[in-house]
């Protein structure tokens, strides 16, 4: 456990430490993070420049233009780390400075708007280095802003820009520490981490996936993206304006049911959104409270998951959204596009369950308002019940006889619509029964998985797998 300082005390401490020098370049809020390190005191032998480039054409000038002149964006601040670094290596000898660690920190940021319309957003890094001989490393974070007020808005940044300086030079070897200490001094109310990348030397054994998880498993956000290929995304570049269709599952492991319901769903909402898959982004959602079903979270079996998902090609979302309609209400804060949903039956029939929605004033009505927004649509995949063998779908599930009317009302408009093409063998196929098999190593479960998925889960042990005979009895 690391002990909290305020950022008076960071600043200074930071001041004090003859080994750490480097530059401040902050645009868009103001300089909030340096005037902390000029207030401390010592801060001469610490800040080798502080800049705001406010004005457009003075930025580009100095970084160059960006895309579509869009400057709050993650490109943008890399440009500003590293353009930065390279001026004091340019500038700064190192035999006249030994033992010297170079570092700069930048941001670019936008606050609340005059007409409070929009809450502001930015991105925030650091690049610097551990030791003087050694490659730099960055840290790169992406915020949004919650308060209401630009001032309060500008606190914060300074607060959380002193946290991540002190974070990297102090807690680098200690990553969770490093995000836990970014709300120092900072309430969550206040501010929103939705993303966070860790690269360079230091950060080699650090999975950004499981950086990521840290934010959600600790309240920083309500939910995080990486690509296929274990990259953090933020939200809004993947979400931004596109059309939605999203599954959720345990995926422990993934079966081919799940890729069935995908696939056939996925077809049937292009169809009726009239759009294409490079307008339409596929998420594979996961939520903290499935990866806790078991008590804590198992960080080893949860990239078990994920590096099968991605070894499919898919787009992981993890969320602390444990009710739908929460998802629901999460994607449309970024898009007025077309959304759907594939799940089982035994998800919708969570769904209309009154349980979940106590919380609300409005109670399963409300609920179902946000649920089934802006034309929502669930598409159902059948499920075979495997002691009576009944086939469930949306015309035979059976729900509470007091939601009997309002399940009519929303079937009879179609917002909720079976998979009508589906692989009937698949409905064979349940995941506790592999998970069961794998852990007792009984063959047969590899059929049941998409192809290349069997191997991977043996080459890595995956989900208590074990090459030798096991004495356990499948039941």
């Amino acid at each position: 456990m690391y002990q909290k300082l305020t950022p008076k005390q960071k600043a200074l401490t930071i001041n004090l430490d003859p080994t750490i020098y480097g530059t401040f370049a902050e645009i868009g809020a103001g300089q909030e993070t340096v005037r902390h390190f000029f207030r401390a005191g010592g801060a001469s032998g610490t800040i080798a420049k502080a800049m705001s480039a406010y004005d457009k054409d003075f930025s580009d000038a100095i970084y160059g233009k960006e895309v579509k002149n869009r400057y709050v964006t993650q490109n943008r601040l890399r440009k500003m780390l590293r353009y930065e670094v390279a001026l004091i290596e340019e500038r700064i000898s190192r035999e006249n400075n030994p033992n010297r660690k170079f570092f700069s920190y930048a941001n670019t940021v936008t606050t609340i708007n005059f007409d409070k319309t929009v809450k502001g957003h930015g991105w925030v890094g650091i690049r610097f280095q551990v030791k003087e001989n050694e490659d730099y490393n960055e840290i790169v974070i992406h915020v949004k802003f919650k308060e209401n007020d630009a001032t309060l808005q500008q606190e914060t940044l300074g607060n959380l820009g002193v946290n991540l300086i002190f974070g990297a030079f102090h807690y680098y070897d200690n990553p969770r520490n490093l995000i836990e200490s970014l709300y120092d001094d900072v309430a969550k109310d206040n501010l929103e981490i939705d993303m966070i990348d860790f690269s360079g030397p230091a950060f080699t054994y650090v999975d950004n996936r499981l950086m990521s998880l840290q934010l959600v498993k600790n309240g920083m956000t309500d939910a995080v993206i990486f690509n296929s290929e274990g990259n953090n995304m933020l939200p809004a570049d993947i979400l931004y304006k596109k059309n939605i269709f999203a599954v959720r599952g345990s995926f422990r492991p993934v079966t081919k049911v799940n890729i069935d319901m995908l696939k056939n769903g996925l077809d049937m909402f292009l169809t009726d959104a009239i759009c294409t898959p490079d307008e339409t982004e596929v998420l594979i959602e996961i939520t903290i409270s499935n990866l806790r079903a078991d008590g804590d979270i198992d960080e080893r079996d949860f990239l078990d998951r994920v590096d099968i998902l991605g070894k499919l090609g898919y787009t992981v979302i993890v969320s602390n959204y444990s009710e739908y309609y929460r998802l629901i209400d999460y994607f449309a804060s970024y898009t007025s596009g077309n959304i759907g949903v594939a799940m089982g039956v035994n998800n919708l029939l969570m769904v209309f369950d009154e349980r979940y929605y106590k919380n609300l004033s409005g109670g399963i009505l409300e609920a179902f308002g946000k649920f089934f927004r802006n034309g929502m649509r669930v598409y159902l995949y059948p499920y075979k019940d495997p002691e009576t063998h009944e086939l469930l779908d949306s015309s035979t599930l059976k729900v509470e006889e007091n939601l009997k009317e309002l399940y009519k009302y929303f079937k009879h408009n179609e917002r909720i619509v079976d998979i009508t093409s589906y692989n009937p063998e698949y409905l064979e196929i349940y995941s506790r029964d592999i998970l069961k098999k794998i852990a007792c190593n009984i063959k047969g479960w590899e059929t049941q998985v998409p192809e290349g998925v069997a191997e991977m889960i043996k080459e890595r042990g995956m989900f208590g797998y074990k090459e030798e005979f096991s004495l356990k009895q499948f039941s």
